[in-house]
């Protein structure tokens, strides 16, 4: 007959029960630490290559893309919250990074100025009805409350520096470069930023801007992973020397393709108007971020901010969806 499987022994006392626990408890410490090494490794490879933390980028695309798509799909002020939070936090950067050049833009009131103008952008362009889910606004789908928005931020950034320039005067050259730099960091941040609240204050704005948001970051991961699997030729190596025109290729095609479907699934439009809305959107998110490059180029800034570990600043991520945001609310005012 063949043998019987031995059953394993038991321990025979309590100390010897005490060290096999032990000794169970230092394997599985020893697997965590050779799991987490192995881990580490791999992140650290994909970080030299790429330039970022990928596990802490990737997970903070998703949460905060979770958040939008809830904002946009549940309800639809989250929305304007968080365009209020991107904005004020990507104003305050770009005025700190403007310190390496010497330029004083008044960060707490140009901040404060572009967050409370987000939500008068959004009441003052909002057509009387649900559409928002908040009955409120002017029975107007004209962009004119927009632009009074944003100039009055405009004005009251501009009246907070010359409050500034009474406690700590400046040469007049000096004083004329700082206004002139203060309105077009609000012109540029808050200006663009406030389109997709505008836009999302529009009949059916919410899918139009869900639309447009789903391209940028289609574009931006496409190009991404295209050009570090296949990126040889530079695109614009003074200003970005990590793009390259097989990235833009691969994001051309995305953004067509991904466009296409969105065109009948959430904009009621042909699939070629949702191709063409990809390519528009594909030119404005590549422009957003040479042109934000550029202005890092030139102050001499590798990220706008080291807040978000992986991304670089809230300025960083946004710097695509801003211009992309203006031309989708000209497309739906054109189209509409």
């Amino acid at each position: 007959m063949p043998d019987r499987p031995s059953r394993p022994r038991r321990p025979r006392s309590t100390a010897e029960l005490q060290d096999q626990l032990r000794t169970t408890r230092q394997d599985i410490r020893d697997q965590v630490r050779s799991t987490r090494a192995q881990f580490d490794e791999a992140n650290a490879r994909l970080t030299a290559r790429s330039g970022r933390n990928l596990v802490f980028a990737i997970g903070f695309g998703v949460g905060l893309g979770a958040i939008v798509i809830v904002s946009l799909v549940v309800w639809k002020p989250l929305f304007i919250l968080v365009v209020m939070s991107l904005v004020g936090f990507g104003t305050s950067e770009l005025a700190l990074a403007l310190r390496h050049a010497d330029i004083r833009v008044p960060r707490v009131g140009a901040a404060v100025a572009g967050v409370l103008a987000i939500p008068v952008a959004a009441w003052a362009s909002t057509p009387v009805g649900p559409d928002l889910g908040i009955e409120f606004g002017l029975p107007s789908r004209l962009p004119g409350g927009w632009l009074a928005a944003v100039l009055g931020a405009v004005v009251v950034a501009l009246v907070w520096r010359l409050a500034q320039q009474v406690r700590r005067p400046v040469p007049a050259r000096a004083l004329g470069r700082d206004l002139l730099v203060t309105a077009f960091v609000l012109l540029y941040v808050t200006g663009l930023g406030s389109c997709a609240a505008v836009l999302l204050a529009q009949p059916r704005g919410q899918w139009w801007t869900l639309s447009f948001i789903v391209l940028v970051v289609a574009s931006d991961v496409f190009a991404y992973v295209t050009g570090l699997r296949l990126g040889r030729h530079k695109m614009a190596p003074r200003i970005s020397p990590g793009k390259t025109w097989e990235g833009f290729a691969g994001a051309a095609l995305a953004t067509v393709v991904i466009g296409a479907a969105l065109g009948p699934l959430l904009l009621e439009r042909p699939v070629w108007f949702g191709a063409l809305f990809g390519v528009l959107i594909l030119i404005t998110g590549t422009m957003g971020d040479l042109g934000e490059s550029m202005i890092k180029r030139d102050l001499g800034v590798k990220d706008m901010s080291s807040w978000l570990p992986g991304h670089g600043g809230f300025l960083d991520r946004i710097d695509s969806i801003l211009p992309s945001a203006a031309a989708a609310l000209l497309l739906y005012l054109a189209t509409t």
